[in-house]
């Protein structure tokens, strides 16, 4: 298939959580273009809900499609999802499938095609990342099912991070672990992918080369230090449980809490994995919920909501001060995520006390919370940009189905 071709077809990009599936289409090209989304949310619970959007054709009606579908397993939204996208896409080229893998194991360091020999090593390192990459491999076969002989890509969390020092990846543990391939991975790479390529694309080659720390701030949160577009720190390490608290998950806490409460519970390894993911950050210290909206608005009133917010800013002002070092000082720091785009409270919260580094926002900006945020003058760059792992999903389908065709065509 050659480009121009590439440009005539359709790129399915999917994002599977653990409670939500999120889909887009895109049209192929230099840029794709979004014209359809899609999910199905609440997952596991009551009141699961179905939403389409969007239209393949300018012509045609951008409708809205939302439906409640009862209590769904992962599975039963997967298939849901997959048979409207089939209906939406029929008669149409459909170049290729891309999946957000959060982990693929310590051989696939890139993203690259699926084949039935990867799938099995995914499979064979699934108990590394057992919150994740079940039901990720559980979309592939699905959407493999559905959309026979579609080519599907496997798009890496930790791709973004595989060019990090060797001092950066290691663990303070016995080196046969190291060895076994256990070490700092990071991730959130596809939407730090992205938001370098906004940042050169709105600032330029010398602040995107810069000394530079994303925030990805969500119910998942991270942070990365990059430095000449290069990564060279990053808090989250072999699992998505490190590094900042997070909506349901502790970050970075001492080995010997986690000895104890798996003690004085009495907690199986499946128990103790469950209480991890999802009972502690902001929903353990707050009693309340995982929501910083929801918390937010209670935190006058409620010591523990306030407590949460003070803490979840607190951890995340110490790490990126501990980026700093790793930088050598910084010259842009870019909020994202779901909460870094959208509290100015957290922004605020987050930067208070950071002016030593030369932090400071503009409140009006901030409240605005579009682009630049930090004050005139300001030695450091602080800006919003909303991520979109979705369409780095989209290019790097295009790139590879693309590649593998002009390779065959040789």
């Amino acid at each position: 298939m050659t480009s121009g071709a590439a440009h005539n077809s359709f790129v399915i990009s999917i994002n599977g959580g653990s409670s939500s599936i999120k889909v887009a289409v895109f049209r192929a090209g230099a840029n794709p273009t979004r014209v359809m989304r899609g999910s199905v949310d609440r997952i596991g619970s009551e009141g699961a809900e179905f939403r389409l959007e969007g239209a393949l054709d300018d012509a045609a009606s951008k409708a809205s499609e939302v439906r409640a579908v009862g209590t769904l397993a992962h599975n039963e939204a997967a298939e849901v999802l997959a048979s409207a996208l089939r209906d939406k896409l029929s008669g149409r080229a459909l170049l290729g499938i891309g999946h957000r893998i959060v982990y693929g194991g310590p051989g696939s360091p890139d993203h690259q095609l699926l084949s039935p020999k990867l799938l099995d090593e995914l499979r064979a390192v699934a108990k590394m990342d057992a919150t994740h990459l079940p039901r990720e491999i559980a979309l592939i076969e699905i959407f493999e099912k559905v959309f026979a002989g579609v080519p599907q890509v496997m798009c890496l969390d930790t791709a973004f991070h595989r060019t990090l020092p060797r001092v950066a990846t290691m663990l303070p543990i016995p080196r046969r672990f190291d060895e076994a391939g256990l070490r700092r991975y990071g991730y959130h790479g596809l939407s730090y992918e992205f938001l370098m390529s906004e940042l050169e694309r709105e600032d330029g080659k010398p602040v995107s080369g810069g000394r530079v720390v994303l925030a990805h701030l969500g119910s998942g949160a991270s942070l990365a230090a990059v430095r000449g577009g290069k990564p060279i720190d990053t808090t989250m390490a072999a699992s998505a449980l490190s590094g900042l608290m997070m909506g349901t998950r502790p970050g970075d806490l001492d080995p010997g809490v986690v000895l104890y409460m798996a003690q004085q519970g009495r907690l199986t390894p499946d128990k103790l994995v469950s209480l991890l993911n999802k009972e502690c950050g902001l929903l353990g210290v707050s009693g309340i919920s995982a929501d910083v909206r929801d918390l937010l608005a209670k935190r006058t009133t409620d010591t523990h909501a306030s407590e949460a917010i003070d803490l979840f800013c607190w951890i995340a002002r110490k790490h990126i001060a501990a980026m700093t070092a790793s930088l050598g000082g910084l010259d842009t720091l870019v909020f994202s995520g779901g909460i870094g785009e959208n509290s100015p409270e957290i922004r605020a919260g987050i930067c208070e006390s950071l002016g030593y580094l030369g932090i400071v926002l503009d409140p009006a900006l901030n409240a605005a919370g579009k682009g630049r945020i930090s004050a005139s003058g300001a030695r450091v760059l602080v800006r919003v940009i909303r991520t979109d792992e979705e369409q780095m999903i989209a290019r790097h389908v295009e790139r590879l189905v693309d590649t593998q065709s002009l390779a065959e065509t040789r």
